[in-house]
């Protein structure tokens, strides 16, 4: 049987004003003898804000024999996936302008080069965030380069944006979900839209018709995106666009924050499923978090808990559950890209999940010793099932977290020996590759 081709779609009547439906990479879409080489690798950004708690963030043990701490725990089910990496300095963070806090933290996160200053304390990120570059460089086989996520947004401010396209041109996130799903999914215009109830009612006819082509795992793979879809589906017709919407940062009525990073994390899971992006990033909020996270029973906002002496027992407990609950979320979503079979693997093979923070430690807006967790194997890439334990608790200067933006490239296959400013860069992390 001669191959689909690899940009197929389920396609609505016309009456459904033309919805097409993307599907998964599938076995059918290439010939059986270059199935081994057909998943592409993809790269995920994950941002949580405010810092950490260091003493119940840091796992025991070895390298290769090691327990997750109270905050990461959650992971435990990925621990054979995960790189856990400590020890790591955001150096370049302490030179050039800024607020030598939150500001420095967010714009050099992703960068790793100075902020630029545009005056009257305005300041941008410096240089091409790591996401944008690789979108460059990946992402132009795709409907998109790169997709770029929020739970809560707030607007335009260096405190606020992670990802740059060059100096002084950042990138906005999507919060809404409702915009997110029609964007990935239909391509429909508003009006079009009111038309019509369902993109997956709408496609049935096309799938009746495909599926006698296809074989038995491509047909379950193609009725699990189909089903996760019709889950996003329900859910944003439950919770209707207003409650995605939600209101501004920092006031008490905050929106659904679960509910909508739920949504957000399935429909990035089904982009990447089915190619539509390479490159993708989610922001649970902004630095300088406000988030009151009411349904942990935290009434206080994230970031004026992260200033609040972790001395205190309950500052501390509740900075820990805060984190612990991120570190949740983070497994929701590995999870899901497990159960994505691609080929012998899975998606989360073929990925790099990186998890960061634009601090240390928020007490004192620390930006060394930073909190990095990585997950999927990049396609072979990254070794998996490792604590790597950098600077003085190893015995070593810290290495510049612009080394590790390097080694995120390379695990991409894309080579080079620096990122960002060069003066903060000496290469690939040791030991992270290969």
């Amino acid at each position: 049987m001669r191959p689909l081709p690899r940009r197929r779609f389920l396609r609505g009547a016309a009456g459904a004003a033309g919805a097409a439906l993307a599907l998964p990479l599938l076995d059918a879409f290439v010939p059986a003898k270059a199935r081994a080489a057909t998943f592409p690798k993809r790269l995920v950004v994950v941002f949580s804000a405010n810092g950490t708690v260091p003493d119940a963030w840091t796992p025991t043990g070895t390298e290769t024999n090691f327990t997750l701490s109270d905050i990461l725990a959650p992971l435990a089910p990925h621990q054979d996936q995960l790189v856990v990496l400590a020890g790591i300095d955001a150096e370049s963070s302490y030179h050039g302008p800024g607020d030598n806090s939150h500001w420095n933290g967010m714009g050099h996160m992703l960068t790793g080069t100075e902020l630029v200053d545009l005056g009257g304390s305005v300041y941008w990120g410096g240089g091409i965030s790591v996401d944008q570059f690789l979108a460059a460089q990946i992402g132009q086989k795709t409907r998109f380069p790169s997709i770029e996520l929020a739970v809560e947004d707030a607007p335009a401010t260096v405190a606020s944006r992670m990802s740059y396209l060059g100096a002084g041109q950042p990138v906005p996130p999507e919060p809404d979900p409702t915009k997110v799903f029609h964007r990935l999914f239909d391509g429909l215009t508003p009006a079009q839209i009111d038309q019509r109830r369902s993109v997956l009612d709408s496609v049935k006819d096309d799938y009746a018709t495909l599926a006698p082509k296809l074989g038995a795992a491509d047909r379950q793979k193609i009725d699990a995106h189909l089903d996760a879809l019709r889950a996003v589906e329900k859910g944003l017709e439950k919770s209707g666009p207003v409650t995605c919407a939600g209101p501004e940062i920092g006031r008490d009525d905050v929106r659904d924050v679960p509910a909508c990073g739920k949504d957000q994390m399935d429909m990035l899971v089904r982009a990447l499923a089915c190619d539509l992006t390479r490159v993708a990033t989610l922001q649970w909020s902004i630095s300088v978090s406000m988030t009151r996270m009411t349904w942990l029973g935290i009434t206080d906002a994230h970031h004026d808990l992260s200033h609040q002496s972790l001395d205190d027992p309950s500052v501390h407990d509740k900075l820990v559950q805060i984190n612990r609950w991120y570190a949740g979320q983070l497994a929701y979503l590995l999870a899901a890209m497990r159960a994505v079979p691609e080929g012998d693997g899975t998606l989360l093979d073929h990925s790099l999940v990186v998890w960061c923070n634009e601090l240390a430690l928020g007490q004192v807006h620390s930006r060394r010793g930073m909190p990095y967790v990585l997950a999927g194997g990049a396609g072979g890439a990254i070794k998996t099932g490792r604590f790597l334990q950098y600077g003085t608790a190893a015995g070593q200067p810290a290495p510049p977290h612009n080394n590790l933006l390097v080694s995120i490239c390379r695990a991409l296959d894309v080579d080079v020996m620096t990122f960002g400013n060069a003066a903060y860069c000496t290469g690939p992390l040791a030991g992270l590759l290969g």
